[in-house]
């Protein structure tokens, strides 16, 4: 390392002012930035020295990510070799090289166009370039359905970073989550290929069902659901990354222990959800409101919407009590949306979107009613 170190301060006055290649000193930061812990720190203006910087922090998102990623390689190559009936004599490492060769080229391409395209906004704008999309691009191949080509990847990750990002300024200004950006995009613009029971399980057998749990929900075949555990450790046909509850959970404890993820977003959505799927088992109007409850919580991408997108520190809300608001509301529509209007059987995707939009207007609100609190108490004591 010490080598590699001793390389970069060498060639790094040409990227630099008045260097051959100043133009591209943008790039050069990012890639010495990724190698290396920067040496520059804050000169002026109120600041807080903290340990944890951004770097740090999206490293740490990732790591809580592997438990998802490696289940949904795996989960690819399950999928495929059950719907062709020799499960039974494939072995571990034929069914994670399936998996491999299915989800690999997914996650290339979103790095590829999506780093491509920060590193184009950073260059023409003189920025640095955040790190802020070393996280969305591994969700974007995460919430995607492993049969889904790959022209579709790049240009829903294209959309998702230029409207979803750079249009309101880059990395920290962003008012929709990139990720969900992306598959909202690809869910509207082209519908068969990420809806349907087709698309959930990589070149499966003719004639097999490949139905997930949120589409055998909305077409009323609750008979047919898989069972609790089956959904909670994931042995179910869905998005890569999303099927694992458990997998999730994993992440969930790591952000939260690590004190990077908000444990009170992914609290009250979880209440929140649990509230409304109660709420519906006591109304029981149609089959859909008959699902336990907490069915709900490890069906589609419930559990891993609450612990990587709601929880995204950019789109969520900022203050406390904003966050329990924010979370409920997630949870609560997520599962009126999955239950009401079975056209969107994964409301968690556009419950997230909409609450989105929402959070300023929550932080305001909570804002203000402290305000408010204050005066009225400062002019008790002067009254």
């Amino acid at each position: 390392m010490k080598a590699l170190r001793k390389y970069i301060d060498k060639i790094k006055p040409h990227f630099e002012e008045g260097g051959r290649f100043e133009k591209l000193h943008s790039t050069f930061e990012a890639f010495e930035t990724f190698l290396f812990v920067p040496n520059t720190v804050t000169t002026k203006g109120s600041h807080i020295r903290d340990a944890i910087d951004m770097k740090r922090t999206m490293s740490t998102v990732i790591m809580a990510m592997i438990p998802a990623l490696l289940f949904g390689i795996w989960n690819v190559g399950y999928q495929h070799f059950l719907s062709e009936g020799v499960i039974a004599e494939t072995d571990f490492w034929t069914i994670v090289g399936f998996g491999v060769v299915k989800v690999l080229p997914i996650i290339i391409v979103s790095y590829v166009v999506g780093l491509g395209i920060e590193f184009y906004f950073a260059q023409i704008r003189g920025h640095e370039v955040n790190e802020g999309f070393l996280v969305s691009g591994m969700l974007i191949p995460l919430v995607m359905p492993p049969d889904v080509p790959l022209w579709m990847v790049a240009v829903a990750t294209a959309f998702a970073v230029i409207f979803g990002k750079e249009v309101f300024g880059g990395t920290g200004m962003n008012i929709l989550n990139p990720a969900l950006t992306a598959r909202a995009f690809l869910f509207f613009a082209y519908p068969a290929e990420m809806s349907g029971d087709k698309v959930w399980i990589a070149e499966r057998a003719d004639a097999y069902s490949g139905a997930t749990p949120l589409s055998l929900g909305g077409s009323g075949k609750i008979d047919q659901i898989p069972d609790f555990a089956d959904m909670f450790f994931g042995f179910i046909p869905g998005s890569i990354g999303e099927t694992s509850t458990l997998a999730v959970l994993i992440g969930a404890i790591a952000l939260i222990v690590l004190g990077v993820g908000s444990w009170r977003i992914m609290l009250s959505t979880v209440l929140g959800g649990l509230f409304m799927g109660y709420i519906f088992n006591l109304w029981g109007a149609n089959a859909y409101m008959e699902i336990p409850a907490h069915y709900h919580l490890v069906m589609g991408g419930f559990a891993f919407g609450a612990v990587f997108m709601a929880t995204d520190p950019v789109s969520a809300t900022q203050t406390t009590k904003g966050k329990y608001i924010y979370g409920a509301l997630i949870g609560i529509i997520a599962i009126l949306v999955r239950v009401f209007n079975p056209a969107y059987p994964e409301g968690m995707m556009l419950a997230i979107l909409f609450m989105n939009v929402f959070a300023p207007l929550i932080d305001h609100y909570v804002t203000q009613g402290n305000i408010n609190r204050r005066l009225k108490r400062a002019q008790a004591v002067a009254g």
